[in-house]
């Protein structure tokens, strides 16, 4: 099975029909194909290599409001509030406390290969090609998927041996929106996720103007979790790039203004805004399958809200 097929495994695939059409289908396609996995042999199964960072995934930074530089062309925004983000992306192993938590509770389910959860729906405007989000349940990922790094027994998630401080990937904006508001948070918005990111000059990149190897894990970045002759692009753990020599490969510190890790590279991120005719998400800081242009702080991505994939990840905001 080719990295593609794996990619599109179930992308389209939700617990409402309505929402599978063709076009978003199509939409899924493209992002794939954006992603810019290989057509190589990938064995996912295969563990990574052990590295333990010390991060601490507990902590928060604190964001201003006020003005700061927007987009490609450095347009002025300004958020009128503060607020606070993770430093770090949701693991594996905090996803999965979340998941038997939520299960015990009766708050997700088990719908034949996947995991559901309710959703109060979204206004419907009526827009050329917007699809209807009803309330209801809806899928949150895909238990079963070769490329969760988590098992399932049936009734208990358990972390993959070396995978525990690795992002949580193959989870849905749903599945991402229900953990950070199952612990009282939320998904950033776009604008809060760019300024986090950047901070108030106009930097490309979370860490400065340039991009180099040891900066962040995006497409052939040579990174110990790299083989792109055997397995292919694989993430890193969370904080990996914090300046810290491992083995060998020295890192470099590569936190944002507000000392965030991982806003560029590694996974996409989901973003919490939910734009009026529009039933896409969209995802911000590229991935482990981008190349290094895509890292930079102003590219974005979409997707409909049930698309999963093991580029995908977020984080959450309050």
């Amino acid at each position: 099975m080719n990295t593609m097929t794996l990619s599109l495994r179930g992308r389209c695939s939700s617990a409402r029909s309505n929402l599978i059409r063709r076009w978003d289908c199509f939409v899924a396609v493209l992002l794939a194909m954006t992603l810019l996995i290989s057509c190589t042999s990938v064995n996912v199964s295969a563990p990574a290599p052990t590295i333990r960072v010390n991060a601490d995934t507990s902590k928060w930074a604190s964001i201003p409001a006020g003005e700061f530089h927007h987009g490609e062309f450095d347009e002025m925004a300004t958020l009128d509030h503060d607020y606070e983000m993770m430093v770090y992306l949701v693991t594996n192993q905090q996803y999965a406390a979340f998941l038997n938590a939520a299960l015990a509770e009766g708050k997700v389910k088990v719908d034949g290969d996947q995991i559901v959860g309710f959703y109060p729906g979204d206004p419907f405007n009526g827009v050329k090609h917007e699809e209807k989000i009803e309330a209801g349940d809806w899928v949150y990922l895909p238990w079963n998927d070769p490329s969760l790094r988590l098992d399932f027994g049936g009734t208990k998630f358990t972390v993959q041996p070396t995978w525990e401080w690795h992002p949580m990937t193959m989870v849905s904006w749903f599945g991402a929106q229900a953990y950070c508001e199952y612990n009282g948070w939320r998904l950033p918005t776009e604008m809060e996720w760019e300024k986090a990111a950047r901070g108030t000059d106009n930097r490309p990149f979370p860490w400065g103007d340039d991009i180099q190897r040891e900066n962040a894990n995006f497409y052939s970045s040579r990174d110990p979790f790299e083989d792109m002759s055997t397995f292919g692009s694989r993430t890193t753990p969370v904080g990996f790039y914090n300046g810290q020599k491992y083995g060998d490969y020295q890192t470099i510190d590569s936190a944002s203004p507000y000392g965030l890790y991982d806003m560029a590279g590694n996974v996409w991120q989901w973003t919490g805004d939910v734009y009026p005719g529009m039933h896409y998400r969209f995802l911000r800081g590229g991935s482990k399958d981008t190349y290094d242009m895509d890292l930079r702080i102003w590219v974005r991505n979409n997707a409909t809200p049930t698309y999963f994939s093991p580029g995908v990840g977020f984080r959450c905001a309050r």
